[in-house]
C-alpha cells in the first residue's frame, strides 16, 4: 500500500513539472499553450516536423495493436506453438 501513494505522489509531482511554466506558455501557439516549454514553432516546417511524427507514432500504435490482437500465425511448426503447446 506504501508503495501505491509513493507512486500516485511521484506521478502528481512529475506531472506538475511537465506542464509548462508561465513565461514558456506565453510564447507558445494557442494549440500547445501549458504543455511545452520553450519558444513556440518558428516556422511552418516545425509543424509538419510535430505531424510527420505524430502520423508514424499513431501508425506504429495501430500495427502494434493489429498485430496484439491477432498475429495470423496459423502453421503448426510456428515457433510460438512449441510454447503455446508446452
Amino acid at each position: 500500500m506504501k508503495k501505491r501513494y509513493f507512486i500516485a505522489i511521484l506521478f502528481s509531482l512529475a506531472f506538475q513539472y511537465a506542464m509548462a511554466c508561465d513565461a514558456c506558455e506565453k510564447q507558445q501557439p494557442e494549440i500547445t499553450q501549458g504543455l511545452t516549454h520553450g519558444a513556440g514553432p518558428e516556422s511552418n516546417w516545425d509543424w509538419v516536423i510535430v505531424a510527420v511524427i505524430a502520423a508514424i507514432t499513431l501508425l506504429t500504435l495501430a500495427f502494434s495493436l493489429k498485430y496484439l490482437i491477432k498475429p495470423g500465425e496459423k502453421d503448426n511448426d510456428h515457433i510460438k506453438r512449441t510454447i503455446l503447446n508446452h
